[in-house]
């Protein structure tokens, strides 16, 4: 049994010596709230961390190099530099947000501005799993395609075909393969999510609702 149910324990009996009043049971809400968001903008700056370490031991790999050769041969590379500024950008933007909800709900002096806060907190943090997950989803369809392209002609060329057809047969199994295997990696990444930031935002629900109870 956590505090705040000791704390919702006492306070409903009736002959407790030291009553616990609805005040100490929105301090305690508030201050599990904070808490919580705090550690939602942890998270999104770890993972943001994570995110840009990788890429820069990725830089000192053959594979880096193989993968930029191969952007370039694609025509791909400025789309690929602009995209990966845009995406980092919206990141940070929606970490700046994580940080204001911590300082807004920090201050907070009432219960209906805090049960806002909530509800707005809630909302950013499945906008931003929903960009991430979509854009993902979305940048590895195209990419997929485009190698999976760059691929089948390089094949042909070396066995003498310059300009080869690819029948709709192949586009269909290849496009049928790509979806496959999008949908895997991102549902691999949604349950990451949910695990991480479902865990939570299910606490910061359960504030919400006792806020709701609550009749300051």
């Amino acid at each position: 049994m956590n505090d705040l149910d000791l704390l919702k324990k006492d306070w409903q009996k009736p002959n407790t010596f030291v009553q616990i009043s609805e005040q100490d049971i929105y301090g305690m809400l508030h201050k599990k709230s904070s808490s919580i968001v705090k550690w939602i903008f942890y998270v999104s700056i770890i993972e943001l961390g994570l995110g840009l370490l990788i890429g820069f031991f990725l830089k000192f790999t053959k594979y880096d190099d193989q993968g930029n050769q191969l952007i370039e041969k694609m025509g791909l590379f400025n789309y690929y530099v602009v995209t990966s500024v845009i995406i980092y950008g919206v990141v940070i933007y929606f970490i700046y947000n994580f940080y204001k909800m911590y300082g807004k709900i920090s201050v907070t002096d009432n219960a209906k501005q805090l049960i806002l806060n909530i509800l707005k907190t809630r909302k950013v943090v499945k906008q931003y799993i929903l960009f991430n997950l979509s854009t993902f989803a979305i940048l590895f369809m195209i990419l997929g395609s485009f190698t999976f392209h760059q691929i089948y002609l390089d094949y042909w060329q070396k066995n003498g075909i310059v300009n080869p057809e690819i029948s709709l047969n192949i586009i269909l199994k290849s496009s049928l393969i790509l979806i496959a295997i999008t949908a895997i990696f991102t549902g691999v990444f949604w349950f990451f999510y949910k695990l991480i930031y479902g865990v939570l935002l299910k606490k910061l629900q359960r504030n919400y609702e006792e806020l709701k109870k609550i009749d300051l």
